[in-house]
């Protein structure tokens, strides 16, 4: 069971990154899911832990390396498909419409996807966090037309909000032989 909060942060500089990482380790007691370079050039470090320790070690990240600090986030309860998607591990059974949601930076795509699969009953397949993308991210989803448009639109409206909305589309039946490269 995972705990109760996720926070993440995303820096200008691998350095940054790496030094404000140790920081909110020392500061609080949270767990190190991720932490590494990432395009181009950037650090990120995702972290849980109780809601308190996750909100501490991200307080600390921002307050004290807000000069190289692109963005973060706390999420209390995260969906527990989050996780899966963002190692790669989901196992989808049947594709139905897909979702695809862009974005200028990890930490909102991250965001969108909790957003997503709260809004609606969607499969989150795919969390890509800004590798091999020159730092932009993106999240692909499934399950009904109608679910995916409403969870799509939802987690738009939650990126746009902080300045990181890049692209979105729904493909309502995709065909069978995209799925190798969308699974």
């Amino acid at each position: 069971m995972r705990n109760t909060a996720i926070g993440m942060t995303e820096f200008k500089t691998v350095s940054a990154g790496i030094t404000a990482l140790d920081a909110m380790v020392k500061a609080a007691e949270v767990n190190i899911i991720e932490a590494q370079t990432v395009c181009p050039g950037k650090y990120i470090a995702i972290i849980d832990g109780d809601l308190s320790a996750v909100k501490a070690a991200i307080d600390i990240a921002e307050s004290q390396y807000s000069v190289q600090l692109i963005s973060s986030f706390i999420l209390g309860n995260p969906h527990e498909g989050i996780f899966s998607a963002i190692y790669g591990t989901t196992h989808i059974e049947k594709i139905g419409a897909l979702g695809i949601l862009e974005t200028y930076d990890g930490a909102s795509v991250i965001v969108a996807a909790d957003t997503a699969a709260k809004t609606a009953v969607v499969d989150i397949i795919e969390i890509r966090i800004a590798k091999g993308m020159c730092g932009k991210s993106y999240m692909l989803i499934t399950g009904t037309v109608a679910a995916v448009e409403a969870a799509v639109e939802k987690a738009k409206h939650t990126v746009a909000e902080r300045g990181m909305y890049l692209d979105a589309s729904m493909i309502a039946n995709p065909d069978k032989k995209m799925y190798p490269s969308i699974l």
